[in-house]
């Protein structure tokens, strides 16, 4: 059964599903579709054009759907789109997509965790499972895949992407692109080793970790540029979904990838 808090303002045209639960000062537009279970804590906006999926929640502050803050944006209908279990927390903001980006649609996908005061522009798309901590502000058109983790305060450059797996580490500037799978750190922000730790949480076998570490010392630590490493780690290594979700991640990269630091001594790039 769903229960609307009589202080709430939601529009009769919004669609609700079943034991949606919205609470006081609440607002909720026209063009509004949530899904089944989902919470809206109190003083949250859901603008028109979004749509949520079920068993969210929604806590207060959060803006859900504003127009987006491009100077392109002609006032044209587009688009919020977030998935099941998303968890949205304190003065989270999420935009609209823009039609100048050719997408037009913002995207988070399911069982994402947004930590309070993040910010996600317009035609980003956040995967599943990915976690933002804190403060961290997605520029227009960021795109970062399933699993990743993004430490507190962190700011991406638009048109970055951040691959699946990726670790990220707080109050970072990242203005490349991060690739699968690694860990990075310091300022600039830098390759400081793979993700060994959040890998083995997500069932990796110490075999698939070792070759996910030994393709990227070929790529980064032998000598080679990044296009030749990359040619070398085809050529050396069986084809795996490790070996060449890196290698078209490196390929397709617009932006180019963070560059590596070597270790100084007594320092492990294993985290």
């Amino acid at each position: 059964m769903t229960k609307i808090h009589p202080l709430a303002t939601v529009s009769p045209k919004a669609k609700l599903g079943d034991n949606v639960e919205i609470g006081p000062y609440a607002v909720i537009y026209d063009e509004v579709t949530i899904g089944d279970g989902t919470k809206i804590h109190p003083h949250a906006v859901i603008y028109d054009y979004v749509t949520i999926g079920k068993d969210c929640e929604i806590f207060p502050g959060a803006s859900i759907g504003a127009v987006p803050q491009d100077l392109k944006f002609d006032g044209e209908v587009t688009h919020v789109v977030i998935g099941d279990r998303v968890t949205i927390r304190e003065y989270v903001t999420v935009n609209r997509g823009t039609k100048a980006s050719g997408k037009g649609v913002t995207k988070i996908g399911d069982d994402t965790l947004l930590m309070s005061y993040v910010h996600v522009a317009h035609d980003c798309t956040i995967g599943r499972h990915c976690i933002l901590v804190g403060y961290v502000g997605i520029a227009g058109e960021t795109d970062v895949d399933d699993w990743a983790i993004i430490g507190g305060g962190t700011k991406c450059h638009q048109f970055t992407r951040i691959g699946t797996h990726a670790m990220v580490g707080g109050t970072l500037g990242v203005n490349k692109d991060i690739p699968p799978y690694c860990m990075c750190s310091r300022s600039p922000i830098a390759f400081v080793g793979i993700n060994i730790v959040g890998l083995r949480r997500r069932g990796f076998s110490t075999d698939q970790i070792r070759n996910i570490k030994d393709i990227y010392d070929t790529i980064y630590f032998q000598g080679y540029n990044i296009s030749d490493g990359c040619s070398k780690v085809e050529q050396g290594f069986p084809a795996s979904e490790e070996r060449d979700t890196i290698l078209n991640f490196i390929r397709g990269s617009k932006r180019g990838i963070i560059r590596a630091v070597m270790p100084t001594k007594g320092e492990s790039l294993d985290f």
